[in-house]
């Protein structure tokens, strides 16, 4: 677990079902990442069992709240050719709290994390053409253009390329102090 100022980064749980599939099920949240909405309560619970419960993701949960998670931030081993097997952040945010640097807040918890705990000498993180929300969390925590993808497939069966950026320890760092 994780906190910052206004978030804790916590493990999913199955119990969690219910307030994923509120926000997951939203048509504007899921496809800007390049994921389908959740279908039922139960779908939800079986992202939480097959994706989301994976080491290194969390829920996003505001302090002082109900408790109940408004989006999810994780780590991944990258498969951009230029860094391959090095950590890439996936994020996202339900759009109510759109627009509050709640997203950017718990990248930096997760940059801190990678650099500081676990060594990471390099983090990437990827974005789609057109959403411009994750390009902003990218660009406020200090991401840089470095290549884009071939276009690969969408769940709308369109094909669409990737915008890949990183950002290196020394580059946080100075960034941080």
């Amino acid at each position: 677990m994780m906190e910052t100022e206004r978030l804790l980064l916590r493990p999913w749980q199955e119990s969690d079902a219910e307030a994923l599939y509120r926000w997951a099920s939203d048509p504007e949240v899921g496809p800007a990442a390049g994921w389908s909405p959740h279908t039922s309560v139960e779908n939800s619970r079986d992202i939480i069992r097959t994706v989301l419960a994976k080491e290194g993701t969390f829920a996003v949960v505001p302090k002082g709240g109900n408790g109940g998670p408004i989006g999810a931030i994780g780590v991944f081993p990258t498969e951009i050719p230029e860094g391959r097997g090095e950590p890439e952040l996936g994020y996202w945010i339900a759009r109510p709290y759109w627009g509050q640097g709640l997203i950017p807040e718990a990248v930096e918890a997760m940059l801190r994390r990678q650099f500081r705990e676990m060594g990471a000498e390099r983090v990437w993180c990827a974005h789609f053409p057109g959403n411009e929300r994750s390009r902003r969390v990218q660009e406020k925590c200090g991401f840089r253009h470095i290549c884009d993808t071939p276009p690969s497939p969408w769940p709308d069966g369109t094909e669409r390329p990737g915008v890949c950026q990183a950002i290196t320890r020394q580059e946080w760092e100075v960034r941080h102090g």
